[in-house]
């Protein structure tokens, strides 16, 4: 048991760095390493999945919150931008949970392991570039509409949704650390939205106590806590360190995760 709850301490603190550092891959980490984790904490193998993204998506709340809060200190978060993009990812994060549920394990994997993919591609390609800084925050209906697909998307694989957010601000002329900012502060959204469809929306038998839903409460819990902790220090580095470097690593580390969820029992 105490083991178990260094994992997922461990767990947290590495999601909460990345969370604040890129704003992107910690919830696919999370995934990845609860795929292989909770079928011996007594979740049935063919839940496997879909409980680790309910359980990364209910813990990327507090991380969210706790990566937000530190750029928002910092003047990283461009709110009336999160503003127009929070409609639209909390009805893709219900839309998107509410699929995910009657989806089998198999197509969930291949789902997951298909992002990670295009995710380390965008990464190493360091794609978008950025453009000229723009003086205002982007604004406007088109992102609550871009806000839906990311939510969707987002719950689909079990992420806040840095690695569509932060990537389509950088497009539209946001620097890059505002761009992450702004999206840790939009994957609360996500996350609230997709964690509660997975609760709420099916009720599967053969679960261990603690579970709500989908979502297994004990990991949720011990991943939360030390992300909460860790968050700001990601926030920190990323105001610090060299980017294109840092993405170009952690790209190949995000095509491993995708291997490794096709491949988990």
């Amino acid at each position: 048991m105490i083991a178990t709850w260094a994992i997922y301490l461990a767990l947290g603190a590495l999601a909460g760095v990345l969370a604040g550092l890129l704003g992107i891959g910690g919830g696919l980490v999370l995934v990845a390493a609860l795929v292989w984790l909770l079928p011996s904490q007594g979740v049935p193998a063919e839940l496997a999945v879909h409980v680790a993204l309910a359980t990364a998506l209910a813990s990327i709340v507090l991380t969210g919150l706790s990566s937000a809060r530190a750029h928002h200190r910092r003047g990283s978060v461009l709110w009336p931008t999160v503003a127009w993009l929070v409609p639209g990812l909390l009805l893709g994060g219900w839309l998107g949970s509410g699929l995910a549920v009657r989806l089998e394990d198999a197509w969930l994997r291949l789902f997951i392991a298909l992002y990670c993919g295009l995710a380390a591609v965008q990464m190493a390609l360091d794609w978008p570039r950025a453009r000229a800084e723009r003086a205002d925050p982007p604004r406007g209906p088109v992102y609550s509409l871009a806000g839906t697909g990311i939510g969707a998307v987002s719950a689909l694989v079990g992420i806040g949704g840095g690695s569509m957010t932060v990537p389509l601000l950088v497009w539209r002329g946001v620097r890059p650390v505002r761009a992450v900012g702004t999206s840790s502060a939009c994957g609360v959204a996500i996350a609230l939205s997709a964690a509660a469809g997975y609760a709420l929306q099916a009720a599967p038998t053969g679960l261990p106590a603690g579970s709500w839903g989908y979502v297994y409460l004990p990991a949720a819990a011990g991943i939360a806590l030390a992300s909460v902790l860790a968050a700001p220090l990601g926030t920190r580095l990323a105001h610090r360190l060299s980017g294109p470097a840092l993405r170009r690593v952690f790209a190949v580390f995000l095509a491993l995760v995708g291997i490794s969820i096709f491949l988990a029992p």
